[in-house]
């Protein structure tokens, strides 16, 4: 089951919700339907074993990219 993070239109409330494909997501403060699915940074394990969450870059994973620098075009 994938972790989605959402806004709640009625309470204005967020939380993280575990959702399957066929249930609909409710809000666990009000009760409401009435959600809005965030964008979320991706999290990966760091190999040294240690439990720092970095997030991936974005675009073709240059510096440039992280401002919009080659749009990942190159």
């Amino acid at each position: 089951m994938p972790l989605y993070e959402y806004a709640c239109r009625t309470c204005n409330q967020q939380c993280e919700l575990l959702v399957r494909w066929d249930e609909q997501p409710i809000c666990p403060h009000c009760g409401s339907i009435q959600l809005t699915k965030q964008l979320s940074v991706v999290a990966a394990h760091v190999a040294s074993g240690g439990s720092t969450r970095q997030a991936l870059p974005a675009g073709c994973g240059r510096p440039q990219c992280g401002q919009g620098g080659c749009g990942g075009l190159e």
